[in-house]
Parts: structure tokens; C-alpha cells; sequence
């Protein structure tokens, strides 16, 4: 069997924000654990800046959504959960975080890695998308293609660290407006719920996330059981 016939079996989901993975891919992160996949987090910042309690501190919002995220992750089984802790609603696509994930790619050599589509401006129901789910995103693509795999990029991993290349043989882009690839996530829509319930700091009323999640089964299949899906933008890399 040849590199690029085995199985798909490690994940790793990188995103900006605790919470991110479960909105964005929980479904699919459900029924990959069901699967038997190896799932890895990588949260670039805390959600340092995400609440409108005026007593709130940074420091301690950081402690909260990192307990919240840890207890989320729990519930897909997740091997390990990465806080690269940078500034929330600061995220910049630099050398420096493009280094740092490119030496997470080669420490983790995940087959799959799941991210934000960095070409989403705005998003289908009108709403503005977050700078940082666009600024990981574009890091994610440049730390894949061509960081990880080059020995010679970031040299100091190779030479100084002992971190070989490393391929990423498929990459899942969420929040894509132009999405080549639907999954049926019915069978885990539960269990998807059940992870961003964990996510209570952000999510004040969680019925009704649920109620309004349950209630979004995919128009292009009416008629039949009530479907639920997520898309994404599959890139295939050789």
C-alpha cells in the first residue's frame, strides 16, 4: 500500500476560537470519532475577547473558554487540545504563526485538517465573518502548502527540532461559500449539540440553539426524513 493509498485516520481541526470546531464542523467531528479517526485541536487564540459582562477580565475569560473547549472536545474523544494563545480578535496571518502551525503539522502529521475558508467575507445569512476565522484560515492553507512539507522552510524545525516534512493529503474548509462537498451529519446532530452546550460562556440559551439547530434540516432534501448536513470546500493535495 503507497503513503497516498492508506487510510485517512488522523484529523486535526484548527480554528481561531474555542467553540469553532463544534459550530463549525461538529457534525462531522462526531461522526469521524464514531469512525475510529484520531482527532487533534488547535485553538490560535482563547476567546479572550469574547463577553459582554463588564466585571469580565481577559484572564479570566481565557481559564473559562479554555475548561469549556477541553469539556467540548471530550465529547468527540479528542486526543489533545493546542491553545497557541494569541490575542482574540488580533489574529494576523505572520511568519510567526505560520511557523508555529507548520511545526504542529510536522509534530501531529495529521492525513486530514479541517479550518476556516479564508476567502468568506460575509456569510450566507448576511452576517459579517470574523477577521480571525480568516486569518487562521489563510495561515492553515500556507503552513499545509508549502511549510510542512518543505525541508527547507523554517529550516529550524528540520535541523534544529528533528521535525521531518510532512503532507497533508486533504484539507476541509468550513463556512465556504462555494462548498464541493455536503456530509450528512444526521445521525450525530445530538452529539454535535451536546458539544457546543459545553461552550456555556457563549452559549446563553442553549434550548434555544438547540431548538433552531434542529430545526435547520437541509432544503435541497424535503420530502423525505429530515436531513442534516454540513459543507465544506474538500481540497485533495498530491
Amino acid at each position: 500500500m503507497t503513503e497516498a493509498q492508506a487510510p485517512l485516520q488522523r484529523v486535526m481541526a484548527i480554528y481561531a476560537h474555542p467553540d469553532d470546531p463544534e459550530f463549525f464542523s461538529g457534525g462531522l467531528l462526531a461522526k469521524w470519532s464514531a469512525e475510529g479517526k484520531r482527532l487533534f485541536y488547535v485553538l490560535a487564540t482563547s476567546g479572550d475577547k469574547g463577553s459582554d459582562d463588564p466585571e469580565m477580565t481577559s484572564e479570566r475569560l481565557i481559564a473559562i473558554r479554555e475548561a469549556e473547549q477541553r469539556a467540548a472536545a471530550a465529547c468527540f474523544n479528542v486526543e489533545q487540545v493546542i491553545f497557541l494563545r494569541y490575542p482574540d480578535g488580533e489574529l494576523e496571518h505572520t511568519l510567526r504563526l505560520r511557523r508555529d502551525l507548520t511545526r504542529l503539522i510536522r509534530q501531529l502529521r495529521p492525513d486530514i485538517v479541517l479550518t476556516s475558508d479564508p476567502q468568506t467575507l460575509w456569510t450566507r445569512t448576511g452576517g459579517i465573518n470574523h477577521p480571525d476565522h480568516r486569518a487562521i484560515g489563510e495561515a492553515v492553507l500556507a503552513a499545509i502548502y508549502p511549510s510542512a512539507r518543505n525541508h527547507l522552510a523554517f529550516i529550524e524545525l528540520w535541523r534544529d527540532e528533528g521535525l521531518a516534512p510532512h503532507k497533508v493529503r486533504q484539507v476541509y474548509l468550513a463556512g465556504s461559500l462555494e462548498p464541493n462537498r455536503k456530509v450528512d451529519i444526521t445521525a450525530y446532530l445530538e452529539r454535535k449539540i451536546e458539544a457546543i452546550s459545553q461552550h456555556r460562556s457563549q452559549v446563553k440559551d442553549i434550548d434555544a440553539l438547540a431548538k433552531r439547530l434542529r430545526e435547520s434540516s437541509d432544503a435541497d432534501f424535503e420530502g423525505g426524513p429530515p436531513l442534516y448536513t454540513e459543507s465544506y470546500r474538500v481540497l485533495t493535495l498530491y
